[in-house]
């Protein structure tokens, strides 16, 4: 009978390599979504499969042409479908809900089937046939009890002599239940516990690489479009200084001005050139990097929308009202590495209770019974007349020299995590009052250098008006010109550098949230500072 039950769940467990990986796609995106749920009030969505025609592969395919320019938006976009970096963080987070999802399996109902046929024979004749089959079930229970049940059948027939089939079926049960050792659900379960905490682990962990990549990601653009700006200001210089150029020696040739002066031109024009081949080339080795950074192929041409410069703000008042202690204070309740640096000092802990616990004598009780069978099916199994056993087994903790070890490394362990931690409190104050202060001097500096390119360019005009009436000379209005590029560059720098000071600072109170719509900073944080 049991052979019969054992073919049908043969049958049902064969799947194909695929449809293993779709059972274990489903699995796995549901727990991850959940966690995020949890964690963040937000499911959004998790997959591990490549995008369906991403950039990348319109690109390889030849299906690509140059579009519209891009925006901040649109490289992170870029970046989700295309980055190694992400893939791989990806399958990370993947992985950790694999080993949950393994170790719930464990602690599930086991079921098992297996079957098998043997004949025995000599020379062209079988003197008989067997066939034997069994299923049943695991299942290891909280308490530290495993239980183990089978119901088996043996089919024989003696083919020499014509017998018919003769049928032997049993019926078994087994359950053993620690006692000392290992019994409770703390000890048991834990496995499935640190497997738990490993997927929340794994979330946050995910979640922050998303803020922090985020970041770089706008750090790349921003330093792209800073780059392009110096070439575009460079290349104006260069104009400029070509016209003066040649202006000063058509008017050294005219005996109206001194070698000396064209001369001056001719030298700053050169060098204007020379920077100007440099900063091209700088920028190309920066696309390169950007379009490896964003997993696309290098050499890609694309093209950056200037328009984000207008995006870029010059000043941020709710930083004035930031409060250090209230700042730092959020961090540390908020930052998803440091509340998992604290948990983990929690599993220290633990695992430090269940490294003692091994050192303690193992008591274990096992009851097994098997009911006799008159005949080859259920109805015929005589339960009332149940053999079965009862049996306690001691194992004394007479050298435990392994376990010592263990135990004592545990507790190496929970304080190197917990000298951790405070160094990581130590070191989350640190960057928050510095990204407070970078923040702060970025403010000024950007107000600073913006006026600093309004004087520059009144100087540079005062400069040309006054050449025109001889009463200075070309170098000064060399100077004026090179002094308003230094501005322009240094108020773009300035700028740039403010904005992502702004965005390293919230990244730094986990108040950095990044959506289908961009990086945006999260309300939460307090504003009024401590009584």
């Amino acid at each position: 009978m049991a052979f019969l039950l054992a073919l049908p769940l043969c049958s049902a467990s064969c799947k194909s390599a695929d449809a293993y990986r779709a059972e274990a796609d489903e699995e796995v995106y549901a727990m991850v979504l959940e966690r995020r749920e949890e964690l963040f009030g937000e499911s959004g969505n998790f997959s591990i499969a490549p995008a369906e025609g991403s950039l990348r592969q319109r690109i390889l395919s030849g299906e690509w042409e140059s579009g519209p320019a891009l925006g901040l938006v649109d490289c992170l976009e870029i970046a989700a479908e295309n980055s190694r970096l992400i893939q791989s963080q990806r399958e990370i987070l993947y992985r950790s809900a694999l080993d949950l999802s393994l170790e719930r399996w464990r602690y599930s109902f086991q079921f098992f089937g297996d079957a098998s046929a043997t004949a025995n024979g000599s020379g062209d004749e079988a003197s008989d046939v067997t066939l034997d089959g069994s299923v049943g079930f695991t299942r290891f229970l909280g308490t530290g009890a495993s239980i183990v049940t089978s119901l088996g059948s043996n089919l024989f027939r003696v083919v020499s002599g014509g017998n018919p089939w003769s049928e032997a079926v049993n019926l078994s049960l087994s359950i053993t239940q620690p006692l000392m050792r290992g019994a409770g659900r703390a000890i048991a379960l834990e496995p499935l516990t640190q497997a738990e905490r490993n997927l929340v682990y794994a979330v946050r962990n995910y979640e922050r690489f998303r803020r922090t990549y985020a970041v770089d990601v706008a750090r790349r653009v921003y330093g792209l479009l800073q780059s392009t700006d110096e070439v575009k200001n460079e290349e104006r210089n260069y104009q400029d200084l070509v016209a003066l150029s040649e202006r000063n020696s058509t008017l050294a040739a005219a005996g109206r001005m001194s070698d000396i002066q064209a001369a001056e031109a001719l030298q700053r024009e050169l060098d204007s050139e020379d920077r100007l081949i440099s900063l091209r080339a700088g920028l190309a080795r920066e696309w390169d990097q950007f379009n490896l950074f964003l997993g696309l192929p290098i050499g890609v041409e694309l093209q950056l929308d200037p328009s984000e410069f207008e995006g870029l703000v010059e000043s941020d008042p709710s930083l004035d009202q930031l409060d250090e202690t209230v700042s730092v204070a959020y961090a540390l309740d908020n930052r998803l590495d440091y509340l998992t640096a604290c948990d983990r000092v929690d599993d220290s802990r633990r695992r430090l209770v269940i490294a003692e616990d091994a050192l303690r004598a193992g008591l274990s009780m096992n009851v097994a019974g098997s009911p006799p069978s008159d005949g080859g099916d259920l109805q015929d199994f005589r339960f009332q007349d149940t053999d079965w056993t009862a049996s306690l087994a001691l194992d004394l903790p007479i050298d435990r020299l392994p376990e010592r070890n263990a135990m004592r490394s545990s507790q190496i362990t929970l304080a190197t995590d917990e000298r951790n931690l405070g160094q990581d409190q130590d070191s989350i104050r640190a960057s928050v009052r510095d990204a407070l202060r970078a923040v702060r001097e970025a403010e000024m500096s950007t107000r600073i250098q913006k006026g600093a390119v309004v004087s520059a360019r009144r100087r540079l005009d005062g400069t040309k008006l006054t050449l025109e009436a001889g009463r200075v000379d070309t170098v000064t209005l060399l100077d004026a010109q090179a002094d308003l590029v230094r501005a322009e560059n240094s108020a773009t720098a300035s700028l740039i550098q403010f904005n992502l000071a702004r965005l390293d600072l919230h990244l730094e109170l986990e108040t950095l949230r990044v959506d289908e719509g961009g990086i945006h900073v999260h309300p939460d944080l307090l504003q009024e500072p401590l009584e």
